[in-house]
């Protein structure tokens, strides 16, 4: 949970990742000569800030976004969305600028412009902020008893997953991926240059998904058979009955909405057979979301096995 604090703490909006390119290639650094196979780390030139680590003979790749959604300033005290926040009047957000360390507030107001419902967001602080300037929400962790509850488990809980995958894999690539709430910036060229490479054409993705009425928390974490891709279903299929054999808490996935990595790997031109697996959080997309930590584990326990067994 420490590792976890320290990643939903670093900003790195779409399109402004380098602090937490920076964090992660410290954290392999650091940690990587104790794990059971250190892995080839590349990154840099031809990459952007994305990174790959890549164990062993991989079989399979393992997909974390480690950007977020946030919030760019416009000219004056307009903002413009990263992504999509679900924005409240009241929120904090911090940044930086050429003046210094900010700490703001989001204001958002609906107005009606030529007859269409148009939202307002502005941002209020004792100066102009920077246009250009990238803000995310104020760090607010807290780590109860039975969740977790802060801004960003979407998706640095994916990225800790990996994290804490990579400490005993032997075999696989793990992908940290830039601007998937943008869009997915990164992915295709990520997925063109592992599948040139290493032959590698199936894929997981760990990330966070929607909590709702139909998938719910503390049920186990979620193995989706679609949103708005459709991944080839006998892929899925296996997957589930790996996790049925191992006895891994999960529940199924089907929606009509929604993409990830996954959807950009879909449309990429090579071949790539993908899953979404994630757990389930409340509070999509604001400063409060938040996981049950029995889902976290299923997460953990379903990835390992899947890692060992694809």
């Amino acid at each position: 949970m420490e590792l976890l604090e320290k990643l939903c703490s670093i900003r790195a909006t779409s399109g402004d990742e380098s602090a937490m390119t920076e964090f992660v290639l410290k954290h392999v650094k650091e940690n990587s000569a104790k794990w059971k196979v250190k892995p080839e780390v590349l990154h840099g030139e031809g990459f952007q800030d994305a990174i790959l680590l890549v164990f062993g003979k991989p079989r399979t790749a393992v997909f974390a976004h480690m950007d977020s959604i946030g919030y760019c300033v416009s000219y004056k005290d307009n903002l413009i969305r990263i992504g999509g926040p679900r924005g409240a009047d009241g929120w904090k957000l911090v940044g930086s600028d050429s003046k210094g360390e900010i700490e703001c507030t989001l204001g958002v107001k609906w107005l009606w412009v030529d007859g269409t419902k148009k939202e307002e967001l502005k941002y209020t602080f004792d100066r102009v902020i920077d246009s250009g300037t990238c803000l995310s929400f104020k760090p607010n962790f807290r780590n109860k008893e039975k969740t977790i509850q802060t801004p960003y488990l979407d998706d640095r809980l994916g990225v800790l997953n990996a994290l804490h995958l990579a400490e005993t894999l032997e075999n696989g690539i793990i992908a940290f991926s830039t601007y998937e709430e943008a869009g997915g910036g990164s992915v295709q060229f990520l997925a063109r240059y592992i599948q040139e490479k290493y032959k590698v054409r199936q894929a997981l993705i760990s990330d966070i998904t929607l909590a709702n009425d139909n998938i719910k928390p503390k049920n186990g974490v979620a193995i989706s058979m679609r949103d708005r891709g459709i991944p080839r279903q006998s892929f899925v299929r296996k997957i589930i009955g790996i996790a049925k054999e191992h006895k891994v808490p999960f529940q199924l996935e089907v929606e009509d909405a929604g993409g990830s990595d996954g959807t950009v790997l879909q449309n990429s031109s090579g071949v790539w057979d993908w899953c979404f697996i994630g757990p389930p959080e409340k509070n999509y997309h604001t400063p409060d979301e938040k996981v049950w930590k029995v889902d976290i584990k299923a997460m953990n326990d379903l990835y390992k096995v899947l890692m060992k067994t694809l």
